[in-house]
């Protein structure tokens, strides 16, 4: 018989911050229109590594409060593996899977004939023990970076909730019935709580690993403490393509998409909010899946976060540390550094994936209260075609605006259609603008690529080694 595995999900919501970036998009050469991507805000980010052998959640973590009063109270199936993350994990993957909507091609006059310049455009263990509390069992504990831990088995759901008050686990009333419910279900637990002195500020994203790969999200957790709708975006990574075995999902096709000239948008989220509605708030959304290697996402984290606070740093230990946190011992001594915490972190992402077949499937879910009663079962989806995370549109409703040039010499005889051509600033150059581009960006813990990229042609044009 096969046992289904339980990998947690926290307490703690994760509630990242989405702003609108206002800029001018610049293309020379040609018509190029920025792509839009239809990002939203969503309350937990969830990563889940899937390998025959073993399967990991990752699950990234912010809390608001008093740091004696966090807790973290998950679920789980035997004797799991603990161990800490980083935020631009979940910012790797997110930035390389994000959807990116290219509105249909446009037929535009060239730039004028004098103008000059290169094209650029948008691309797209310690033995269980019985600590003489009366029907719990204590099987592991340990201190993983800022957090307390403590796996527990428990006979009786009162004397489960007398431990967790007694040691500090602060868990919330409207959470006790789904632990009684989960400890019902003959699970065992595990709790986390912070280290004394640390604050909010030390959290990292926590990572649960256990053996096989028959794994479930327990949305029954997720439950608590939730409004009446909750977001969750989901990267599944493993060997193929991935769905849930026990919801509904769709796929928005792309010859459904429609591009509005007029609004610079396309009816994407609409579309999603409709065949959301449409499953009763109950029903997931597979965005895409496609093949993801471990270098893209070590190319990512190994450069490190970088927010433009204090020196740019230098060597891959400096880096590392914006991210990750060194292992120490009782004594204070190190006994992983960050960029060993690192690497182990990489080599857990993706174990037992084979590099050829990696995938990434990407899901996003916006479900109402009453469907948190269920906990989410992955299966490897029939079809194992790639779902590609950028779609080139072909549809489009309004009047398209065709960029205009400035900064060239005049052709001659100052006409050229809808192209306008600049009185010419003597420097051979021109630039096209297509209008303000609005977009989503994602604000959090981890982020900083582009100054990174920066920073690194300043120094390559700086130092020529």
């Amino acid at each position: 018989m096969r046992t289904r595995v339980i990998l947690g999900v926290g307490l703690c919501a994760t509630v990242l911050a989405v702003i609108a970036a206002e800029g001018h998009a610049e293309a020379c050469g040609g018509c190029f229109n920025p792509p839009e991507n239809p990002t939203v805000v969503t309350d937990h980010r969830m990563i889940l590594s899937i390998s025959k052998d073993q399967s990991t959640l990752y699950d990234q973590i912010r809390y608001q409060g008093s740091p004696a009063s966090f807790a973290w109270v998950l679920p789980i199936s035997g004797e799991i593996t603990v161990g800490l993350s980083a935020d631009i994990v979940f910012s790797g993957l997110d930035q390389i899977t994000q959807t990116q909507l290219n509105p249909p091609p446009l037929n535009c006059p060239a730039p004028p004939a004098n103008c000059r310049g290169s094209s650029s455009g948008f691309g797209g263990a310690t033995g269980a023990e019985d600590d003489g509390s009366n029907g719990v069992t204590v099987i592991k504990k340990e201190v993983v970076g800022p957090y307390e831990t403590v796996q527990l088995q428990a006979t009786n759901p009162t004397a489960l909730d007398d431990w967790l008050a007694q040691n500090g686990f602060n868990v919330p009333a409207d959470v006790k019935p789904v632990v009684a419910k989960y400890q019902q279900e003959n699970f065992n637990f595990l709790a986390l709580k912070l280290v004394p002195g640390k604050g909010v500020q030390d959290m990292r994203p926590v990572r649960v690993s256990t053996k096989g790969a028959n794994v479930a999200l327990p949305l029954r957790m997720v439950a608590a403490g939730t409004g009446p709708n909750v977001g969750i975006a989901l990267w599944v990574v493993g060997e193929g393509r991935y769905e849930p075995q026990n919801f509904a999902s769709f796929t928005i096709p792309t010859a459904d998409i429609v591009w509005d000239w007029n609004q610079r948008k396309s009816n994407y989220t609409e579309l999603r909010a409709q065949k959301t509605a449409a499953g009763s708030g109950r029903t997931w959304e597979i965005e895409s899946s496609t093949i993801v290697y471990r270098q893209q996402i070590e190319s990512i984290v190994n450069q490190g976060s970088y927010d433009g606070s204090g020196p740019f740093p230098q060597t891959d230990e400096e880096r590392a540390a914006r991210d990750y946190l060194p292992v120490t011992d009782d004594q204070g001594a190190t006994t992983k550094t960050a960029v060993q915490v690192r690497d182990e972190d990489m080599g857990t992402l993706f174990y037992g994936i084979a590099t050829a077949t990696s995938r990434v499937t990407r899901l996003r879910a916006d479900l109402v209260h009453a469907a948190l009663d269920a906990d989410l079962v992955m299966r490897a989806s029939p079809d194992q075609s790639v779902l590609s995370n950028v779609r080139q549109l072909t549809s489009a409703v309004g009047t398209p605006q065709c960029p205009s040039f400035s900064g060239c010499g005049d052709d001659g005889d100052g006409s050229s259609g809808d192209v306008t051509v600049g009185s010419g600033g003597g420097d051979g150059t021109f630039t096209c603008a297509t209008g303000p581009r609005t977009g989503n960006a994602w604000i959090g813990l981890g982020l900083g690529f582009a100054a990174v990229a920066a920073a690194h042609a300043i120094r390559r044009r700086r130092d020529p080694r």
